[in-house]
């Protein structure tokens, strides 16, 4: 298990656009187009890493809670499926629909889009404010896997509710742990 850090873009970017397929409908999605105008949530994960595997729930649960919310969440897999068969689109497809996500999982085959948004590990976390700039990147929460600390997404939480709330993210906000990006050869 690589432990690789996230890189801590700097606050105030704006979000890159994009067009991925999402391996559940088959359709394109567009962004920022198909998004809400309170905020989005982009999150670079994949199907086989314990560091994914072990927030998991927490993911369904926050898609499941801020989407009813008006926040829009889009999960992308950047891995190479050739090396990583557990990540091809067929496996995201399979655990997409197994947990019922309530979010599009997009598939970034020529890993653009990851390099475009310099994101670096899975999980790794960018919230863009209702202007497309980023006001958040970072960790969930502190729970890793085998550290024994509960997984609650309270960093994610907090920074999601203070833009719901017309408040300012708080700037004080730590490195997502995660398996690097499996990047083609």
């Amino acid at each position: 298990m690589a432990r690789t850090p996230s890189t801590m873009v700097q606050l105030g970017t704006t979000a890159p656009a994009f067009s991925l397929p999402d391996v559940r409908s088959g359709n394109t999605f567009v962004f920022p187009e198909q998004t809400t105008p309170k905020a989005t949530l982009i999150m670079f994960i994949c199907n086989h890493c314990p560091f994914v595997k072990h927030v998991w729930d927490e993911l369904v649960s926050l898609g499941n809670e801020y989407t009813a919310k008006g926040i829009s969440i889009i999960a992308i897999s950047s891995n190479d499926a050739v090396q990583y068969p557990a990540d091809s689109p067929e496996e995201m497809k399979i655990l997409a629909e197994q947990t019922n996500l309530a979010f599009p999982y997009l598939y970034d085959e020529s890993q653009d889009v990851a390099k475009s948004y310099d994101a670096a590990c899975t999980p790794d976390f960018f919230i863009y404010d209702d202007a497309n700039k980023l006001a958040y990147r970072g960790q969930l929460d502190d729970s890793r896997p085998g550290n024994e600390i509960p997984v609650t997404g309270k960093d994610i939480r907090a920074a999601l509710d203070a833009l719901l709330s017309g408040l300012a993210v708080s700037k004080e906000q730590r490195a997502s742990l995660g398996c690097n990006i499996k990047w083609k050869a």
